[in-house]
């Protein structure tokens, strides 16, 4: 941890992102407890913090076999800190086929991921033509969110082939991510979720089995239902990322509460509207990010919800609007407390979405109570 020269959030400049060191061990420490308890692991997702001192504190939360990421400059990252086993779970394309097979030639044990037969036969091609084995799980489709294979076709064991027969590829096993529990609002539609995920996955790979295909892993998770699992039964592993932090949206799901966010963004009060009840702050969308996540959700906080500067709630204030550097706090219902907001003061704004409010700053404020006890860096791009 890098000291910081400033010693209080009294004295840090605004807008800037706190991340409160005792929330984030909390968090850590309960998805580590609950899988541990299911007897599995958890290859824990680094695309929300981006820090090796948050992943380092993840790891020493137990329960942790390799890291995921969603870039290779996050590969990069993390290879060049110490971490060598890590999956790439974005789909594979061409352009970044040298990339891994550089990593790969350091000593990474990297694994990438597909859904096609197409890139199946393109990257088993290339890993032929280099005489290398690129390690390949293939991304199944479990809840119609986004990309994948569907687990109960014959396409899924047409890719599987392709890659096992090739000697350019080494077929690792399954992998899948259930985005829709992000849109799940009871835990039983989330126990509902939970299950699907595993089910489908964990009988894709039953089938790889009948086939007599190798299938070492099989991988599953969000946070949502890392936390909503109720059994890893055929699960190696499960992914999960967000939960270090918290957001709103994961509030919004229903597991966690706004108490447990660890992320915070640091604004000051630099002028009113009173006659439209509005305090202005210069905490704008390039501090918050323009994600709008919890807009479809049963509490829709705007940009975010507005805490004070020692973290305790004050009513119902959210940041109603933002402009790029502007963010206006509002609460529809009633008038402004302007006794808590004062002139030139500070409050701390929790984010909609932690991964993008992270991505707009290039380092933590790392605090205990009101101490600042350190600075992390963190990395951006691709």
């Amino acid at each position: 941890m890098t000291t910081s020269s400033y010693k209080t959030i009294d004295e840090l400049p605004t807008p800037s992102l706190i991340l409160d060191l005792d929330k984030m061990n909390h968090n850590i420490k309960r998805l580590s407890d609950h899988i541990g308890g299911l007897g599995g692991k958890l290859r824990p997702h680094v695309k929300t913090h981006k820090s090796i001192e948050v992943a380092r504190k993840v790891i020493e939360g137990g329960n942790v076999g390799g890291i995921t990421v969603s870039t290779l400059h996050e590969a990069d990252y993390f290879f060049e800190n110490g971490i060598t086993d890590i999956m790439y779970a974005v789909g594979i394309a061409p352009n970044k086929f040298a990339h891994v097979a550089d990593l790969m030639a350091k000593g990474c044990d990297l694994k990438v991921v597909l859904d096609s037969q197409e890139m199946a036969r393109q990257i088993a091609q290339e890993g032929e033509k280099r005489g290398i084995a690129y390690k390949v799980l293939i991304e199944l489709d479990t809840d119609g969110h986004r990309s994948g294979a569907c687990p109960e076709s014959d396409e899924l064991l047409e890719i599987a082939r392709t890659l096992h027969n090739s000697k350019g590829c080494e077929l690792m096993g399954l992998m899948t991510h259930a985005g829709e529990s992000y849109n799940c609002r009871t835990p039983e539609s989330l126990l509902a979720m939970s299950r699907q995920e595993r089910d489908r996955t964990v009988n894709a790979a039953k089938r790889f089995a009948e086939a007599g295909l190798p299938c070492p892993i099989v991988s599953i998770g969000s946070t949502p239902t890392a936390f909503g699992i109720d059994d890893l039964e055929g699960v190696t592993e499960v992914r999960a990322g967000v939960y270090t932090f918290f957001d709103l949206v994961m509030s919004g799901v229903g597991v966690c509460s706004p108490d447990d966010i660890a992320i915070s963004v640091l604004a000051s009060v630099i002028g009113y509207q009173k006659e439209k009840s509005w305090a202005i702050t210069d905490g704008g969308w390039m501090a918050m990010s323009r994600d709008r996540g919890t807009a479809n959700q049963d509490v829709d906080y705007g940009y975010g919800m507005v805490v004070g500067k020692d973290g305790q709630r004050i009513g119902d204030l959210k940041v109603i609007q933002a402009n790029q550097e502007h963010g206006v706090i509002g609460d529809p219902d009633h008038d402004l407390p302007y006794d808590d907001l004062p002139m030139g003061g500070m409050v701390r704004i929790l984010p909609n979405h932690a991964c993008a409010t992270s991505a707009q700053y290039s380092k933590y404020y790392v605090v205990k109570g009101s101490d600042v006890i350190g600075e992390w860096d963190r990395i951006n791009g691709w």
